[in-house]
């Protein structure tokens, strides 16, 4: 394979503490980087580079490792303007606008569903994310809810099985019988696309019974759990993630003191998601909270047509430090290597010896300033597996 060596790296946070400055971001100045191929092979202070096969300069640019987007929704057609104008003029947010988005992807072709999971995958990735969650959740049949997740796995390997959203409009008299659905048949036909599964455990949703009998399926067809928990409301949704050993409980925007502990002794992310709350106009989550209690954190995009139609992960960033009180270090661990946490992964996420070369370049000096200067694209290249994408 042939090696690189990127130099003049003015900064390079690696997210490994053993390197650079010791802190969690492991940031060294004036830096280089070997690639070997797809992997990364070597980081250090650029006096020390060793020899390669070529040679790239970051001329004096920022290097970053390659977002991980851990939490999205890319499968869906149509829009919520309507929805969102409504509630920009003061109608408040209801779990049941995915009914809008129902209807609408399941009138939508393969091709058409296809063509727009990669429309918005190739947004974020302009935008710095190399690695990409994705969900079903928008067909709520069994034919619609294994398309959704076949189209998703041809676009990444990082596909959840979301059968169990909102109760199917088909099945509003009898819940009940959705949850059997979703655990029988419907499971049966979407476990082979998925690597995961998910439930919306809230009220108009699915309570914590039915959350667990959900999750338990999955678990029990090879997939691992993930929760959309405590998003509208203080309920059972992060204990349930945690007793489960769920990757990652998503939104934690309500705790208890004793959700917190739970999240604190356990293996589950708090992934937050800052773009929800900026479109809704709800209550920001407690970051400094979670954080100061020694949860993992990551921070996501939750792209959605509906709460959070985002596919910016430098937005969400900024969101975190103004408003849920993160530091720009500890708002970039929880996008690169905390979202990576909440996917279980150890190659992404990081600028090590042994992970993907996933690159995000910025026309800065400095990480802060994706905080700094909120809105400004500061994503100049972008690099996925040792090779330039963007």
């Amino acid at each position: 394979m042939t090696t690189t060596l990127i130099t003049n790296i003015a900064s390079l946070v690696t997210n490994d503490p053993t390197l650079g400055d010791g802190s969690p971001l492991g940031l060294l100045t004036d830096a280089a980087l070997v690639l070997d191929g797809t992997q990364v092979a070597w980081a250090g202070p650029a006096s020390q580079a060793p020899a390669a096969d070529r040679q790239v300069d970051a001329t004096g640019r920022a290097v970053i490792p390659g977002f991980v987007d851990s939490h999205s929704h890319l499968v869906f057609a149509g829009d919520r303007t309507a929805e969102f104008n409504a509630r920009m003029s003061g109608q408040p947010y209801k779990a049941g606008g995915i009914r809008t988005t129902v209807a609408a992807t399941r009138a939508a072709t393969d091709a058409d569903l296809s063509a727009n999971v990669a429309r918005y995958m190739r947004e974020a990735l302009q935008q710095g994310t190399t690695t990409f969650e994705t969900k079903s959740g928008y067909g709520l049949t069994v034919e619609d809810e294994a398309r959704a997740l076949r189209i998703a796995a041809e676009h990444t390997d990082e596909v959840t099985y979301l059968g169990a959203h909102i109760v199917s409009p088909d099945y509003a008299d009898d819940p009940a019988a959705y949850v059997d659905l979703v655990t029988g048949e419907m499971l049966d036909a979407c476990a082979p696309y998925a690597r995961w599964v998910d439930v919306f455990c809230e009220k108009g949703a699915f309570d914590g019974d039915q959350a667990r009998a959900i999750l338990t399926a999955g678990k029990a067809k090879g997939l691992l759990p993930r929760v959309h928990a405590n998003q509208l409301s203080y309920g059972p949704g992060v204990q349930l993630a945690v007793e489960l050993d769920a990757a990652s409980a998503d939104h934690c925007t309500h705790l208890t003191d004793a959700d917190v502990d739970a999240l604190a002794s356990g293996n589950t992310v708090a992934t937050l998601l800052p773009g929800a709350e900026f479109s809704t106009r709800a209550q920001w989550p407690d970051a400094r909270r979670l954080l100061d209690a020694g949860v993992t954190v990551a921070l996501s995009t939750d792209c959605n047509p509906g709460s959070s139609f985002t596919s910016s992960v430098p937005f969400c960033i900024a969101l975190a430090v103004r408003d849920m009180r993160m530091t720009p270090d500890e708002a970039l661990w929880s996008a690169t290597a905390g979202g990576a946490a909440a996917l279980r992964r150890t190659d992404v996420g990081r600028l090590t010896p042994g992970t993907r070369a996933d690159l995000t370049f910025l026309s800065a000096p400095s990480h802060v300033h994706l905080a700094y200067r909120p809105g400004v694209p500061l994503v100049s290249e972008v690099w996925r597996a040792g090779a330039r994408v963007a």
